[in-house]
């Protein structure tokens, strides 16, 4: 099982920027895909944004533009730049890993933004 950490999640007012990171446990095979997933109360979990080995990117149509992902591939590491956060970003958000066809997720870091 591989282990995801994540971190920088937190308070901010809309408008403003937050910085998630995400580090892998997995050290011996790069991880085919790493990316961020969100979940609002109330609401099922949703694609934020990913990015494969090859870096193929892949965003929800409402971050675009706004959030950036970006991957460090030998070291299985993803991080995710959120700029112009508004209230409806609030959620939490969670890293996630996928191998072979088999899926990883983090415990989640909590990100709301004030209005």
């Amino acid at each position: 099982q591989v282990q995801l950490v994540e971190s920088g999640g937190g308070l901010v007012q809309a408008g403003g920027s937050l910085r998630l990171s995400c580090v892998a446990s997995e050290r011996r095979f790069t991880l085919d895909v790493m990316g961020w997933y969100r979940q609002a109360p109330g609401k099922q979990r949703e694609l934020v944004a990913t990015q494969s080995r090859n870096g193929k990117l892949n965003y929800a149509d409402s971050v675009k533009g706004r959030f950036t992902i970006s991957r460090d591939v030998a070291k299985n590491t993803v991080s995710l730049q959120m700029n112009s956060l508004k209230p409806e970003d609030t959620a939490v958000y969670y890293c996630r890993s996928e191998r072979q066809g088999r899926t990883d997720w983090g415990q989640g870091t909590q990100v709301t933004v004030s209005s």
